[in-house]
């Protein structure tokens, strides 16, 4: 039957008309949420007697205004009107258990239900067939309250349901029964009920949701279903937490709100703050601790609040001052009751310090400020909590897109560290976290803040070891964002020298363990590291007093790193996993770098150019012996009569020893090259040599020779002598290794101009077999070299280069069509080169970036326009038909419609004359080609080519005029 007045709720069901009343929060009475008055009085004893052992209530309320109510329960009790009858009881299980067996229907079946679970709930205390029932049946009411709340609409405001459901599980929860705690299927209830309220949309959405939907109406303004929605849902959490001795609910409360206290959509923000801000006021009301604790998440928690108080939208930071302002009372008394006797006294002088530090802040302004919050809560966490807390500040800032916001968590990170910057045990972890977040910080001065805090742990000489050997397991070269880190560390002139000396043992360290098979990854690392400190300059000082063993170590780097690729180092598994090496880095390459930034920043500028000048080492070589010279060469620097006479026997040392010395030596030699006083050196020290390493079988003395011929040929007076070494030069073009044909490349097109006409026409015959190089630089420089070379030919010999250049015509015609930018347009340029010399006026229809297959008709013009010109001049179609075998697609497909768009204008019975098989065969062999585009295009240029031969009668036409394709 029906439940009739007993079948009420519990609490009494929130009446459906909105009174002019603020809805008031049980356990959280609005009289007491301004007043922060400091009282210090009651502080007295601690400097009085600093030995006790005991903290009272009153200890506490001192600190920030945080005055403890009594413990009695001020939660709004239950509205009972005396026991219910059996009868009563025996009903509402009916209606229930009909409920579990059947299906709810109408909003007033679901209602009924809802209200029938909250008056059943009444009779828990007393009635043990009740108590039975509920806990017998918690799994079924779960599912239905799952069920209900899955059901209900995303304008859901609109109707009650949320609430009834809130108010029920409320009712539920003040007699010991939790819905939401305790397994699986719980908490995800929980987790759909919190994120049922939190996402509804905003209140202005809900408006605009009104005013296009009238279907949607309900006697009772959904402003007030909406406050009282959230009031029930708020009252539901703070029944969580009044009997909560050891935190768990708080815990668990925390969790489901965490991802909400961190939503970048505002309204959802402001909800979950509100939400939070009145679970800690009611759990601070109702504080009966006992140990052990199982919330294990309080830096994380002070982190997220302390953010919010510093929130753009000023509901959410004012929510957050009142929640952290609770939060505070809760530190202390978990503090209270965590601390043992033996560290009484740390938790005395923590709380004195917090008093000292609140006497200076405004009050009602303090709880807007996060760095100063961050100031008053660290003197109570614990190293976990402080990681914690740090971790959280660094995870936002992800989240935090507002510019203040993210300046406001940089401060509050560099204030927590550098307050506290002795007590963090995961050091690493943080530094993972800062690395990886400083490529989302765009704000200058923010960057600097999480930079500042790295300066912070690096500095101090517990975590110097940590910092330096987290910073170095990253990829080098390091990114621009490690790279500015190390750049811009900011410590103090007395902790400089001990961070520089701490990284330069790391690369000593690696010289001083036995030789491996591959050198050690940190050598490179650290290596890099100290280039990236000596361009940032920062530590200037502790440069300058560490020099004799930056210079030595540098320089033993350089001797183990000849000849070495980053393949010969022992690298991380994973570190390079989502990055290509380049082939330009080589541990030489960062060895080199950092040696000469190193006597750049200590003003050595003329260290290689004494090393040049000097020559007459008469003495055998022994190992060390060069490192010593340039040592004690740097040190003498400015004591230039000494100085002399140690560069005086330094260069025949550079000759001698094994085959890695003498590349150390051969790359000394060559960077000195750079010097103004390499035009100085007689030809036998600088050409000469350069020449037989031209020639050596090692690759790299290969490149060290191009390098210092580079170097050299700045100087105009030594042109002459390199011109003689131009078709040594020209022979690299054909080289392997990438480098050394680039290289040659960079050389001959400073030298084009000056070529005789034979190593000319033989070098641009060497540069038109580079077109379509699998290597890209390579394909595009040898076009631009081609290029240069057909604008030097004097007018006397341009007939004799004139077939080259008809030639290239078709491979770089083709090669505009490449899928690499770059090189299709280095291809356009170089055929108006081309076109120039021939004196043609290209169409521009060939400079369209457009693919020709989504453009028929450029392509069609090209055509004809080659066509025309190339008559009897080359076979484009045989040239054409050899690009459709190309590896590259783009290529295939330009050349195949190349040759279907030429068969469309040519001579058909010329054609039928010279036989079509040969075109049939190749044009056979793409339709099997896996791109669909590609057999299309393929097929229509086949079509084209049966057609011909189908012709009975030969056209006699006029269009002879492409006869010049046909092979003869």
């Amino acid at each position: 039957g029906g439940v009739g007045e007993e079948g009420a709720g519990s609490q009494g069901r929130i009446p459906m008309i909105c009174s002019q009343e603020e809805v008031v929060i049980p356990c959280a009475s609005d009289n007491d949420s301004g007043s922060v008055d400091l009282q210090l009085s009651n502080l007295e004893n601690i400097k009085k007697d600093p030995s006790s052992l005991e903290l009272t209530d009153s200890d506490i309320s001192d600190i920030a205004g945080l005055s403890r109510e009594s413990l009695t329960e001020s939660f709004r009790h239950l509205t009972q009107k005396g026991p219910l009858s059996e009868a009563v009881v025996e009903r509402l299980i009916q209606s229930i258990q009909e409920v579990f067996d059947g299906e709810l229907q109408s909003e007033l079946e679901k209602l009924t239900f809802l209200r029938s679970l909250s008056s059943l709930s009444r009779t828990l205390p007393y009635d043990e067939t009740t108590e039975s029932f509920i806990h017998s049946h918690i799994a079924d009411i779960v599912r239905i309250l799952n069920m209900l709340v899955e059901e209900e609409p995303v304008h859901s405001l609109f109707s009650s349901m949320h609430q009834e459901v809130f108010v029920t599980i409320t009712d539920l929860s003040y007699q010991d029964v939790h819905l939401l705690f305790g397994s699986e299927d719980r908490a995800d209830l929980f987790s759909l009920i919190t994120k049922s309220i939190i996402t509804l949309p905003s209140v202005t959405a809900l408006i605009q949701l009104q005013e296009i939907m009238p279907s949607i109406t309900n006697p009772v303004p959904f402003q007030c279903l909406y406050r009282q929605t959230f009031q029930a849902f708020s009252e539901m959490l703070q029944s969580f937490v009044v009997k909560d001795p050891h935190l768990e609910n708080l815990d668990t409360i925390f969790k489901q709100m965490d991802p909400w206290l961190q939503s970048t959509k505002d309204h959802e923000r402001a909800r979950a703050t509100a939400s939070m801000a009145q679970v800690l006021k009611c759990l601070s009301r109702h504080l009966s601790l006992k140990l052990p604790l199982r919330f294990q998440k309080l830096g994380h928690l002070v982190a997220l609040m302390a953010l919010l108080c510093g929130d753009p939208v000023k509901d959410v930071a004012e929510e957050a001052a009142e929640g952290t302002h609770y939060l505070l009372h809760i530190t202390l008394r978990l503090k209270c009751i965590s601390y043992d006797k033996k560290n009484h006294p740390s938790l005395r002088r923590a709380m004195k310090k917090c008093r000292e530090l609140l006497e200076l802040y405004n009050i009602k302004r303090f709880y807007s400020c996060p760095f100063k919050i961050a100031q008053v809560f660290e003197v109570f966490l614990n190293s976990n909590e402080l990681c914690q807390f740090v971790m959280t500040t660094l995870d936002s800032l992800e989240n935090l897109k507002h510019p203040c916001t993210q300046q406001s968590a940089g401060e509050l990170l560099v204030t927590l560290v550098k307050n506290a910057e002795s007590r963090f045990e995961k050091v690493p972890e943080i530094m993972g976290v800062i690395c990886a977040r400083l490529s989302i910080i765009s704000q200058p001065r923010v960057r600097q803040q999480i930079i500042n805090t790295v300066s912070l742990f690096i500095s101090r000489p517990k975590y110097t070891d940590i910092v330096i050997s987290h910073l170095l397991c990253h990829p080098v070269p390091y990114d621009r964002h490690l790279a500015e880190l190390w750049r811009t560390l900011e410590v103090e002139l007395s902790s400089t020298t001990w961070i520089l000396w701490r990284l330069l043992r790391k690369l000593q360290k690696c010289h001083n363990a036995p030789t491996q098979e591959k050198m050690a990854y940190v050598a490179v690392a650290a290596t890099d590291a100290l280039y990236e400190v000596f361009v940032g300059n920062r530590l200037q000082a502790a440069t300058f007093r560490l020099f004799p063993q930056l210079l030595m170590t540098l320089l033993i780097q350089i001797h183990h790193s000849v000849g070495l690729t980053m393949s010969d180092v022992a690298i991380p598994s994973g570190l390079y996993a989502e990055q290509e090496m380049s082939s330009e880095v080589t541990p030489l390459c960062f060895a080199m770098q950092a040696t000469k930034t190193l006597l750049l920043r200590t003003l050595c500028w003329q260290e290689f150019n004494i090393m040049e000048k000097n020559k007459g080492w008469k003495r055998a070589f022994l190992r060390g012996v060069l490192l010593g010279v340039v040592f004690c060469s740097a040190l003498l620097e400015r004591n230039h009569l000494l100085a002399h006479k140690v560069m005086y026997l330094l260069v025949p040392l550079l000759n001698r020893g094994n085959d890695k010395h003498k590349l150390t030596s051969a790359g000394f030699f060559v960077e000195l090259l750079q010097s103004p006083v390499a035009r100085r050196l007689p030809s036998i020290y600088s050409l000469v040599r350069l020449k037989d390493w031209l020639h050596h079988g090692n690759s790299v003395f290969k490149f060290l020779a191009l390098r210092g011929l580079r170097y050299l040929i700045k100087h105009q007076e030594m042109r002459e002598g390199i011109k003689s070494l131009l078709p040594c030069i020209v022979d690299l073009l054909r080289e392997t290794d990438e480098k050394i044909v680039l290289l040659a490349i960079q050389i001959l097109l400073q030298l084009v101009e000056t070529m005789d006409f034979t190593t000319l026409t033989a070098m641009m015959k060497t540069l038109f077999s580079l077109f379509g190089d699998v290597r890209p630089d390579v394909h595009r420089f040898s076009m631009t070299l081609f290029g240069a070379s057909v604008k030097s030919v004097k007018y006397t010999d341009k007939k004799g280069v004139e077939n080259q250049v008809l030639d290239s015509l078709v491979p770089l015609l083709l090669y505009s069509q490449d899928e690499n930018d770059a090189v299709a347009e280095e291809s356009r340029q170089v055929l108006r080169i081309c076109a120039q010399f021939l004196k043609w006026k290209l169409p521009q229809e060939v400079y369209c970036k457009d693919p020709w297959y989504i453009s028929p008709s450029e392509a069609g013009a090209v055509c004809t326009f080659f066509g025309k010109k190339c008559q009897g001049k080359v076979n484009l179609l045989a040239q054409t038909l050899m690009f459709s075998k190309n590896a590259k697609l783009p290529i295939r497909r330009a050349a195949v419609l190349f040759v279907g768009l030429l068969l469309k204008h040519m001579d058909h019975s010329e054609l039928k004359m010279k036989g079509t098989d040969w075109i049939k065969n190749d044009l056979r062999d793409l339709l099997s080609d896996p791109e669909p585009s590609l057999r299309i295009i393929a097929s229509r240029a086949l079509f084209r080519v049966h057609k011909i031969g189908a012709e009975p009668d030969p056209r006699q036409s006029g269009l002879r005029t492409l006869m010049g394709y046909l092979p003869t």
